[in-house]
Order: C-alpha cells, then structure tokens, then sequence
C-alpha cells in the first residue's frame, strides 16, 4: 500500500515524505506565542520536528519496529484511554508535530478530522496561502533576503530571476559572491586601490560568473536533460563540478568545458528524463509544447 501512495505521490508532484521542521528557519521565525491546548486539522499536520523520516507523508510508519509503538497507541485508544494531547508548532496555517507523531498516525488512519493539540505558532514575515507548498514558501523567503542583501534588483534591472526547486541554496550565492569579492580585491595591478566593495562584487558575480554559466546552459541545451530544474539548481552544480574538474586537472578548466562535462556525466537516463517529464506534465509544471 505504502508503494501505491509513494507511486501516486510521484505523479502528482506531492512529497511522499513529511517535511522537517528545520525547514521552517529558512522563513526567519519572529517569535512565538503558546496558544494553549485547542482542536487542529489533522490533514494541516505536514510535518515533524525530528521523526519525519520514519512516516509518510500520510503518517504511516515507514519501519516494521514502529508498528508495535502504533499498535500500542491504538489499543489504548480502543480501551478507552484519554490521550494526551500532542503538540505542534503551528507556520502559518500547517502544523509540525513536536510530539505525539504515532497519536497522529492513528489519528490519520482512523480518519479521524481533528485531534487535540498543545500549539506554539511561529510568527513568520512572509504571508502564507493555504494553495502554497511550504516547500516553494521557504524558497521565495531565502530568495527575498537574498535581493535585500545583494541589491540585485537596484545594481542590475532586469536581472534574470534566480529560483532554486530546493531550500538552502542561496547562501551558497552569498558565498559565491563573498569569494568573488576577495579575488577581484587581489587581482594584479590594484596595489594602492580602494578595496572592491560588495556592490562591485555582487555585479561581477552576476555578470562574469552567474550569467557566463547560464549562457552555457543555454548553448549546450542542458536544461532539456534535467527536466523539473531550474539554471540556478544547474549553475550551482556545474560550479560544484568545476572545481572537482579544476582539482583534477591542476588548472580552471572554465565555464565550458564544466557546463559540457557536467551534462554528459550526470543527466539522468532517457527514460528517467521521459518519466519526470510527464510528471511534470500531470503536475502541471510545464506546457505540453515546450
């Protein structure tokens, strides 16, 4: 059963997994406030602070070892025992279980609508819509700080959006950009120069570097072979892979020859890249004609 949900998770697009908690420092949590005890949506519980490994997305156990613990929740629900409530913390409409996952698991497989719950809510700046997958939530809250901290829109209009497909990616940028900024300030011939600043940094990252590698992208037709990414996803790897590719030969072997080798070596099979693509086609994720 848990290889038909898994299957049918797949061709919807829809993480067959819950979502750790850990995500949620990616919105910069302002504060929170203790709610009390109160009835929550089972179906709004999407993930859990550190067992989200061991459920599925609908809160089934993933190993036989935690049958016996769900088994023993619900013979003492069936006996008439009073639970205790769980608890969660609550982002913005969703819940994460903080305690009391097996209570949920019963909870969900009983089908049963609302369970008692302990709540904190975190207060997060970015505004939430129950249509929204935290997933793409976290992203475009990374990205905001990232446009803040870079300016990016004020030193190069019209910029090419940066998205990612996975949270945690736009600090990596913000290395980038760091390590950019400390060579161009030792390039040969700026002895007795101003220091280069951050604003200089990041318009030469995106221009010679970030864009330099998109433009690759584009001649090599890569993003036809990694179907459901983006440039930035494949940007940050080809950078990856460059420097494995520089390590190995003793010397940079440029954005070219990375971008080249990065796709013969790592696109995935034929058939896998048919099968994402229609994924995405009954996700909705891409236009039946591109």
């Amino acid at each position: 059963m848990s290889d038909v949900r898994g299957f049918l998770a797949v061709l919807r697009r829809t993480p067959a997994e819950l979502l750790p908690f850990d995500w949620v420092k990616y919105l910069s949590p302002e504060g929170e406030h203790q709610l009390g005890v109160q009835p929550i949506e089972v179906d709004r519980i999407i993930g859990s602070v550190d067992r989200y490994r061991e459920f599925d997305r609908h809160y089934l156990p993933r190993e036989k070892h935690l049958d016996e613990r769900w088994i023993g929740v619900r013979s003492a629900q069936l006996q008439g025992k009073e639970l205790p409530p769980i608890q969660v913390y609550e982002v913005g409409g969703r819940y994460f279980v903080k305690d009391g996952n097996h209570r949920v698991s019963v909870a969900r497989r009983q089908g049963q609508k609302y369970i008692d719950a302990s709540v904190i809510r975190l207060q997060v700046p970015v505004p939430l819509s129950g249509d929204e997958d935290l997933r793409d939530i976290i992203i475009k809250g990374e990205y905001a700080r990232f446009l803040r901290v870079t300016r990016l829109g004020e030193l190069v209009p019209g910029h090419r959006p940066i998205c990612f497909t996975t949270p945690g990616r736009y600090d990596k940028l913000l290395d980038h950009i760091r390590t950019r900024q400390y060579y161009l300030d030792r390039k040969p011939g700026r002895e007795g120069l101003p220091p280069v600043t951050w604003e200089e940094a990041v318009e030469s990252w995106y221009r010679r570097l970030y864009l330099r590698i998109i433009h690759k992208i584009e001649d090599h037709d890569v993003m036809l072979r990694f179907p459901g990414r983006t440039e930035a996803d494949l940007y940050l790897w080809i950078m990856d892979h460059r420097y494995f590719l520089t390590e190995q030969a003793g010397h940079d072997v440029g954005s070219e020859q990375a971008t080249v080798d990065f796709s013969e070596r790592h696109a995935p099979p034929l058939y896998r890249r048919v099968g994402q693509r229609v994924r995405l086609l009954l996700g909705g994720k891409v236009h039946p004609t591109v």
